[in-house]
C-alpha cells in the first residue's frame, strides 16, 4: 500500500536543492547507479527498556529513513517520489524533492543487499545526508538513516536549551546505530533481502563519535569529561556517568563484543579526540578500515581532535581526507531555502569557502568507494582509495602530476588524503 504525503493549508513547496552540473566536474563514483531506488520511513523500537543518563529505564524509540534498490516489475509512475520534510534548527519547516520513490516494491535479488546505517550530528535529522543514502541504494545498498531521540532539530531548542539533548546523545549515538542494523535485518520488508553479515556504518560529528565506538572503539570519560558533558556536579552521580558513558562497541563491556558485520566506517568530522574521549588501546585494535574525513578549519570537532583519532586507529587501511579551507559542515545537503534567513539557521549547513554540493558529490565518491572495496569485497574500487598527498596537481620539474583516480583533470582541488604508511 503506497503511502502519500498530506499536506495542510500552509503547504510547503518541495524544493530541490541541487544544481545540474556536468559529469566531468564531479568524482566519477559521485554519479549515480543504475538502479532505481525506493524509500521507506519505519518507526522501530527497542525490544527492551533503555537506561537513561539519570538511571530511568524508558521505551526508546526511532524512525528511520531506508532507501534500497527499487522493483523494476512495477510501473514506478505508480509510486510517487518522496518529499523528505524536516526543520531547521530554529524550528522553521522546510520540503526537499527526493529522487526515490516512496514505497516502491524492493527489487529481488540473488545476493541480498548489504546495510549501511547513517547517523547525523548533534543537532540534525535523518535525511540531512539523504544524498548519501540515494545514492548507494542507486548502488545496491540497503541504507537506513536515525532521527536520533532527543537529539534532532525538532527534539532540542537549540536556541533556548542548545545542550537538552546532549547527555542522551553521548550515550545512546553508537547503541542506535547498533539497534538500526538489526532493526532493518528484522523488519518485515527488508529481511528476506539484506545481509546482515555485511555492513558498513556513516557517521557524522555525533555520528562519527558513534560510529568509532559502534566499529570498537571504548569510551574513556574522566571525571572532569563525565561532569562537562553531562553537566552534573555532585561527585557520587559523576561516577556513575562514567560507569553509564564508558562502554565499547554500542554500549557493551568490551570491544571484544563488536559486530562481526561491520566491515567499514566513513567518519565525517567526528566528535571527541578533542577531549580524547576514547581510550587509544580500544581505537588501536579496531580491525575495520576506517575513512576519516575533516575539514582543517574545523572548530566544531577539531581538527587537531580528529587528526588524534585518525593517529590512533591503527587498521592498516584507515585514512584520513583533509579538505583544505573547510571548517565543520562537511557533510549536510545544501541549505534549503528557508535556512537562508539567519546565519544560526544557514550556519548549520554552509561553508565558507566551498560549495556544499561538491562535498557531497567528494563524500560520494569515497562513501562508493569505501563500501564496495571493503563491504562487497569488490577490489576494483580499492584503487580510487589509494590516492595519496595533495589533489592540487602542483607542476614540479616541469609537469604538471596526473589527477586523482576518479577525478578529472583539474577538478580534484583542495584535498589531500594520508594513510598509515605515512603517505
Amino acid at each position: 500500500m503506497l503511502v502519500t504525503t498530506t499536506f495542510s493549508a500552509t503547504a510547503l513547496s518541495a524544493q530541490t536543492v541541487y544544481k545540474d552540473f556536468p559529469a566531468e566536474v564531479m568524482p566519477e563514483l559521485s554519479e549515480s547507479g543504475e538502479l532505481s531506488v525506493g524509500v521507506k520511513t519505519i518507526e522501530v523500537a527497542y525490544p527492551e527498556a533503555a537506561m537513561t543518563m539519570s538511571g530511568e529505564m524508558v521505551k526508546r524509540e526511532l524512525t528511520l529513513e531506508v532507501w534500497y534498490p527499487a522493483s523494476q516489475s512495477t510501473d514506478l509512475a505508480e509510486s510517487k517520489l518522496a518529499v523528505y520534510s524536516d526543520e531547521t534548527r530554529s524550528g522553521k519547516s522546510f520540503e526537499i524533492q527526493a529522487d526515490a520513490y516512496r514505497d516502491a516494491p524492493i527489487m529481488a535479488t540473488d545476493e541480498n543487499y548489504p546495510i549501511v546505517v547513517i547517523s547525523h550530528g548533534y543537532t540534525g535529522y535523518r535525511t540531512l545526508m539523504h544524498y548519501l543514502g540515494e545514492h548507494l541504494a542507486s548502488h545496491g545498498y540497503v541504507v537506513a538513516a536515525i532521527d536520533h531521540t532527543d537529539s534532532t532539530n525538532k527534539d532540542v531548542n537549540f536556541a533556548e536549551s542548545p545542550y537538552s539533548g546532549f547527555p542522551s546523545t553521548l550515550l545512546n549515538r553508537s547503541r542506535d546505530q547498533v539497534f538500526t542494523l538489526n532493526a532493518v535485518a528484522q523488519h518485515s520488508f527488508f529481511a528476506d533481502d539484506v545481509d546482515e553479515t555485511r555492513a558498513g556504518v556513516i557517521g557524522y560529528s555525533m555520528g562519527g563519535y558513534g560510529a568509532m565506538s559502534t566499529v570498537g572503539g571504548c569510551y574513556a570519560f574522566n571525571d572532569t569529561t563525565a561532569a562537562t558533558f553531562t553537566g552534573t556536579q555532585d561527585p557520587a552521580t559523576v561516577q556513575l556517568v562514567k560507569a553509564a558513558l564508558n562502554t565499547c562497541a554500542g554500549g557493551k563491556p568490551s570491544s571484544d563484543d563488536t559486530l562481526p558485520a561491520w566491515k567499514a566506517a566513513l567518519s565525517l568530522a567526528p566528535w571527541g579526540g578533542q577531549q580524547q574521549l576514547f581510550d587509544t588501546k580500544s581505537l588501536s585494535n579496531i580491525d575495520v578500515p576506517v575513512l576519516f574525513v575533516a575539514g582543517d578549519n574545523d572548530d566544531i570537532s577539531g581538527y587537531d581532535g580528529i587528526r588524534w583519532l585518525f593517529d590512533n586507529t591503527a587498521h592498516k587501511d584507515t585514512k584520513l581526507l583533509t579538505i583544505k579551507n573547510a571548517r565543520h559542515n562537511v557533510a549536510p545537503h545544501p541549505a534549503p531555502k528557508e535556512a537562508y534567513g539567519s546565519e544560526f539557521d544557514l550556519g548549520s549547513y554552509i561553508e565558507p569557502a566551498w560549495e556544499e554540493q561538491k562535498l557531497n558529490a567528494i563524500n560520494e565518491h569515497f562513501a562508493l568507494a569505501l563500501m564496495n572495496c571493503h563491504v562487497k569485497a569488490m577490489p576494483d574500487y580499492c584503487a580510487f582509495l589509494e590516492v595519496t598527498g595533495s589533489s592540487d596537481q602542483v607542476p614540479s620539474g616541469g609537469e604538471t602530476p596526473a589527477p586523482w583516480k576518479g577525478f578529472d583533470n583539474r577538478w580534484a582541488l583542495g584535498l589531500l588524503m594520508e594513510g598509515k604508511d605515512g603517505k
